[in-house]
């Protein structure tokens, strides 16, 4: 039934109303203003006003109106609330009528308003008129941007409660009048008239110092205008702002903008008339090949540099999806007709939020993957995914600080702007996301606050949460669409058994195909378990199947919750029945891995068992969907099963049984990790692993490739498997396990992992009460403290390990800690201190005989020399390295050393000498995989050549090293746009 004012004809014609929120709220009825009444009665107002002629939920107007600490009454009072306001509209209405202006609908209310009634209606109407006139008039748009803006007299809502206003609507209306600003500003831009919009570009810019896209449009119109020493000035305020508030450097857009200021390039965008198209709709077709525009590159003209993030592959993180996908067509329909931005919702700066419920095994994985599939040619910027394992039987979640810093490195952000603590991860990782549209899946959510750091903020973005829990709050807070899963009924189990098993097979035996969705319980997972049995006996009839059914049992206390627990239990059993005995177990077994997911190899472990053993017994744990294949090579668990297998474990394996799988499993972790220490790292000193019990074959890595490939398609895994080891007692193998990591998580930059696992680390070898683990302990927590820039933590560590390591006579332990502080002193600009340190870590290695590190540090000790301007004594040291490190064969220690004696060749004036150290470092990387180092040595090759008069091969080496470090985002790209441009570079820079 439809609702609109211009179809109630029978009714006298009413007095047209209006609204104002782009401001204080404001209503007039006819020429007359209204008074809206107290705060609440203002703030029930101002949600139905940002809505905007959409439906609010009782639940939201509550949480808006009392926050989380509502009164009994709270419903009672909002319906108090809605019969003032429909008087105060249309003071002769009847009483409990529902009137013209204010409906029920949905389960809440609507106000009904258009273009000529309320102001947010109207402003948006003018901004988008304005984006699509800049390609034929750029005045003409800015003239409509302009007349948007005047739209507003303060803070959308200005007045209401503070609590009132932190609701996310208010939050996004606001965030339309950036958007709106930047866009005035490239128009601006455009039509040659950047004055035009400063003023108000400059109070933005003050009201959100941290919104990089807006102080990018700043920093540009103001050099457009003529400002240009105060473009650089407002580049370093903001610079200082992100360092101090969120301890990052700025980011691309800063960055771009900063570039085209000391390029000034800025007139270019004025001359040229191309600007760039309005942002592409959701409703894309697939396939079609546009540019998507960042809004700092479009505050900037279309000639503007898209950001170099997004010159990062876009990530592509969605589960493969099911084939056989059924069942679901309302509810799939009821996803795909969300009021997308761009498309027919609320407008394009919102964010929609889709949160699925239900029990477990329902299928609410299953349909966020699959609609997920289905839209995800709407987000040409990527599409993320994390199973957040909120209710594994493990207990074993992934907390949201390291699923934020798992998105954020699959967004090209590298480590080290990573800043250290959630909320300035979260707020890194929500502007990396402005801009951009992007799909975000956040599946088997623990509740509301499990999530609400993962959620984007940008408009643009689809969030799909699935959950048991009802996320309640998310709908309320956040304005989530809410869609429960209920167990098929009889018409859709029939449906999904005909996709497995054919037509005819189901329609010859109806009733037997009824009775198994019924001892199925309706769930998915179950049915997909019966069915695969059925599938790989096709002669046998459905009848025999469901006989079997009712004559199995079993029980799921773990999900008692469910109704339907001892059906889908019973489901379980009768198909673990149906495989091997040795398949039978190892399906029990890997109940006791901790990871949300594992090998062949790690399940051979478990077993005890060869691979080869342990292939066919995976196969067939597969063929019944007993477990999954997610990827090639990885297996998972749903829980409901994974808690089934932990029951039969209980039940069949005694205590000692189970602990000598896990041994067994943990130690397949602990020497394949080792493995991979020494081959990544072979200066290092970790300690040998204990000997591995019978019946562990760590995995063969052949070489550095391999190693770095199997730690991180483990990385998860690992993490998991040292807090578990560490909790079970394992306090040795969790140190020894931690320590292994160490020079992955330092090469990848997992320094946030790192820190985690290695307090872990810590803290049982304190329990250990062994001075020698402790101090190793101690020096592994201190050097990813330093790492993060906690120095202040890490230099009293490195000192106390130092001294335990004196105590204990292990010079091996205090040369490699003497290492570690040389590496703080550096950090702190103390030179000599550094070289101090590393003097005496090179005098232990020497008197233990140990080369390989002997040869590392003699390199560290030339460097420092030649920082210190002692050039001959570096050479020296350098050279005596460099022959050491060939009879080693270590390329990569090579590399780095002919980067010193370069260095130092080139401060003495032997620039053909420093070229040809150089040449061969860069020859001996090519192919190592590190482009960072690489980008570095072509950073001073290129000085080289300039110092030789050679501008045109400065210029060709700073290029080279200026495409690595954009393709890696590192802020140190910076430092040679520099010199590419002759802002600061000189000869004999360094």
């Amino acid at each position: 039934m439809r609702h609109e004012r211009n179809l109630r004809a029978d009714d006298a014609r009413p007095e047209p109303v209006r609204f104002a929120v782009l401001g204080p709220v404001r209503v007039w009825r006819g020429s007359t203003e209204l008074e809206p009444g107290g705060p609440q009665e203002r703030s029930f107002l101002a949600l139905l006003l940002v809505r905007a002629g959409q439906p609010v939920a009782v639940e939201e107007i509550v949480d808006v109106l009392w926050g989380a600490d509502p009164p009994r009454s709270a419903v009672n009072v909002v319906r108090r609330h809605v019969g003032t306001l429909r008087r105060l509209l249309e003071p002769s209405l009847a009483p409990r009528a529902e009137g013209r202006w204010l409906l029920r609908d949905a389960g809440g209310y609507r106000l009904v308003t258009d273009g000529d009634s309320l102001d947010l209606l109207a402003f948006r109407a003018l901004r988008e008129a304005g984006r699509h006139s800049v390609r034929e008039s750029p005045a003409r748009a800015l003239d409509l941007l302009t007349e948007a803006l005047a739209l507003w007299h303060g803070p959308v809502a200005a007045g209401i409660p503070a609590h009132a206003r932190t609701h996310p609507a208010f939050d996004a209306a606001g965030r339309e009048r950036l958007a709106a600003l930047r866009e005035a500003a490239g128009a601006a831009l455009r039509a040659g008239t950047p004055d035009a919009v400063l003023p108000d570009l400059r109070l933005a810019a003050a009201d959100h110092p941290l919104d990089e896209p807006l102080q990018a449009g700043l920093i540009l119109t103001l050099a457009a205008a003529g400002r240009r020493p105060e473009a650089l000035d407002a580049y370093d305020a903001v610079r200082r702002r992100l360092a101090d508030g969120l301890g990052i450097d700025p980011g691309p857009e800063l960055r771009e903008a900063r570039e085209t200021v000391l390029r000034e390039e800025w007139e270019a965008v004025l001359r040229d008339d191309r600007e760039t198209a309005p942002r592409e709709e959701w409703d894309t077709v697939p396939g079609e090949d546009r540019e998507t525009v960042p809004p700092s590159a479009a505050a900037a003209g279309a000639d503007a540099p898209v950001a170099p993030v997004a010159s990062f592959p876009a990530p592509a993180q969605l589960p493969h999806d099911i084939p056989a996908f059924t069942g679901r067509d309302a509810e799939l329909d009821e996803l795909l007709t969300l009021p997308l931005p761009g498309v027919d919702g609320p407008g394009p700066d919102t964010v929609v939020i889709s949160a699925i419920g239900g029990m477990a095994g329902v299928g609410k994985t299953t349909l966020a993957v699959h609609c997920a599939h289905r839209v995800a040619h709407r987000f040409p910027d990527g599409q993320l995914y994390v199973n957040l394992r909120g209710f594994d039987p493990s207990g074993a979640a992934v907390e949201p600080g390291e699923a934020v810093r798992g998105f954020l490195d699959a967004l090209g952000v590298p480590p080290e702007r990573v800043p250290h603590g959630l909320d300035a991860q979260t707020a890194l990782y929500r502007s990396t996301l402005a801009g951009r549209r992007v799909l975000v899946v956040l599946d088997n959510a623990r509740d509301s606050d499990h999530v609400r750091p993962l959620l984007p903020g940008s408009p643009g973005c689809l969030a799909l949460v699935t959950s048991r829990d009802g996320l309640s709050s998310l709908v309320s807070a956040a304005g989530a669409h809410a869609l429960t899963l209920r167990p098929f009924g009889p018409g859709q189990a029939r449906g999904l058994l005909v996709r497995r098993l054919g037509a005819g097979r189901v329609e010859a035996e109806p009733r037997a195909a009824d009775e198994i969705g019924a001892l199925c319980a309706g769930l998915p997972l179950a049915l997909a378990c019966v069915a695969a049995r059925a599938a790989a006996h096709p002669h046998f009839p459905l009848a025999a199947i469901a006989a079997e059914l009712r004559e199995a049992d079993g029980s799921l206390d773990a999900f008692a919750r469910s109704d339907a627990s001892a059906d889908v239990s019973t489901v379980f059993s009768w198909s673990s029945r149906e495989v091997s005995e040795q398949a039978a177990r190892l399906f029990r077994l890997l109940a006791l891995h901790p990871g949300p997911d594992f090998s062949l190899p790690a399940a051979a472990a478990l077993a005890g068992l060869p691979v080869r053993r342990t292939r066919p017994l995976l196969a067939e744990l597969t063929a019944l969907h007993l477990v999954t294949e997610h990827s090639p090579g990885r297996h998972a668990f749903h829980d409901l099963l994974r808690a089934h297998a932990a029951e039969l474990l209980d039940e069949r394996h005694t205590e000692d049984e189970r602990h000598a799988a896990l041994h067994r499993l943990h130690h397949h972790y602990l020497h394949t990790a080792h493995a991979a220490d020494r081959l990544l790292a072979p200066n290092s000193d970790p300690p040998p692993p204990p000997p591995a019990p019978d019946g562990v074959r760590p995995e063969p890595l052949a070489d550095v490739d391999r190693a770095l490939a199997w730690l991180t398609a483990e990385h998860t895994v690992l993490l998991a498997v040292v807090e578990t080891a560490a909790a079970r007692g394992h306090e040795r193998l969790a140190c020894h396990l931690a320590w292994s990591l160490e020079p992955f998580f330092d090469r990848r930059g997992h320094w946030h992992d790192g820190l985690a696992v290695q307090r872990t680390a810590l803290d049982a070898a304190r329990r250990l009460d062994d001075p020698g683990l402790l101090a190793r302990g101690l020096r592994a927590l201190g050097r990813i403290e330093g790492r993060l820039g906690l120095h202040a933590d890490s230099v009293p560590r490195l000192e106390h390990a130092l001294e335990l390591f004196t105590a204990l006579g292990d010079d091996t332990g205090r040369a490699h800690t003497h290492r570690s502080l040389g590496w703080e002193s550096e950090q702190r600009g103390d030179l000599p201190g550094a070289l101090r340190h590393n003097q005496l870590a090179l005098g232990l290695f020497r008197a233990l005989g140990d080369r390989a590190a002997q040869a590392a540090v003699l390199n560290s000790v030339g460097w420092y020399h030649a920082l210190l301007g002692e050039h001959e004594r570096a050479l020296t040291h350098c050279s005596e390295a460099l022959t050491m490190l060939q009879e080693l064969d270590d390329r990569y220690g090579q590399a780095v050393t002919w980067d010193s004696i370069a260095y130092a060749h080139h401060h003495l004036g032997r620039h053909p000498h420093a070229l040809l150290g150089y040449r061969n470092a860069l020859a001996l990387l090519r192919g190592l995989g590190v482009p960072y180092t690489e980008a570095d040595i072509l950073g001073r090759l290129g000085d080289t050549h300039q110092a030789m008069g050679d501008r045109d091969g400065a210029r060709a080496a700073w290029e080279q090293a200026l495409a690595l470090l954009k393709a890696l985002a590192h802020p140190d790209a910076e430092r040679i746009e520099a010199r590419l441009t002759g802002a600061t570079g000189h000869a004999g820079a360094c």
